[in-house]
């Protein structure tokens, strides 16, 4: 489902997106070893992302950041309140990484791995084809050789690995969006606080549409609805008077009429 989905987005962009498949799980750094053909095609550097962070995604600046240090990876960096809870990242003024450290007792820095990276391609030749930890085994050696930089990320960051996250990280988003004027308005009274509907998506009367709902392509959303911190996926269809509330519906769902569905997620 998701191949098939990235492909039509894809088509619709006119862009080439090439798939490199695990037939089994290379820990985080493996599965570079495995798309190397396709990273090595030449000698720009290449970005890594965790799928499963939110953010404003400063490409251009990590870039930037990136290409003027001129070392061999640059790692996106996000302060939190709770170091203790995390793996932290310790780095000097220059933003050049000295160490990692586990779950500090004592403050050393508040500042922890974004899951977003930047490598020159030489980065492969460290990595070999099998299960490996980029976080435990490739950058603590890379930050020895001074060769691994930090970039502080301003603005939202979020872990959405788990569905209960993803809701949250949605309204956290959405907020985002309403904060950069970039969230579109709705001039329609069923809609309730950051709401970011499909146009293709149609709604009926005397619904309740919000706060913090997203709602994707073809969507069909009957009569007399409500819906608050959900996010629906496309061509599903939610029948009059049904009532959700922190859920997530996937691609081509039927919700039946008069269903309570709460954290459903």
């Amino acid at each position: 489902m998701l191949e098939e989905c990235i492909r039509k987005q894809a088509k619709e962009l006119g862009i080439k997106i090439t798939f490199s498949l695990e037939e089994e799980p290379l820990g985080t750094a493996g599965p570079l070893a495995l798309a190397r053909e396709y990273l090595s095609e030449d000698d720009e550097p290449f970005f890594v992302l965790n799928s499963d962070v939110i953010c404003e995604f400063p490409f251009k600046s990590l870039y930037e950041f990136h290409k003027n240090h001129g070392r061999e990876g640059t790692i996106l960096v996000t302060k939190v309140e709770e170091p203790s809870k995390y793996g932290v990242v310790v780095y000097d003024q220059f933003g050049k990484i000295e160490k990692f450290v586990e779950k500090p007792v004592e403050f050393v820095s508040n500042k922890i791995n974004a899951g977003i990276y930047i490598f020159q391609t030489s980065v492969l030749n460290r990595i070999e084809l099998k299960p490996t930890s980029i976080e435990k085994e490739i950058f603590p050696k890379m930050a020895l050789e001074n060769q691994l930089y930090a970039s502080e990320l301003y603005g939202i960051w979020m872990d959405v690995g788990q569905p209960k996250d993803f809701i949250t990280g949605t309204g956290l988003y959405l907020s985002s969006l309403k904060s950069r004027n970039i969230l579109p308005s709705a001039n329609n009274p069923c809609i309730v606080g950051n709401v970011l509907i499909h146009p293709t998506a149609k709604c009926g009367e005397n619904c309740r549409i919000g706060p913090n709902v997203s709602i994707g392509a073809n969507v069909v959303i009957e009569d007399g609805v409500c819906i608050k911190r959900c996010t629906i996926m496309s061509d599903s269809i939610v029948r009059a008077h049904s009532w959700l509330d922190s859920c997530i519906i996937g691609w081509k769902c039927r919700i039946g009429k008069w269903v309570r569905m709460e954290n459903n997620c």
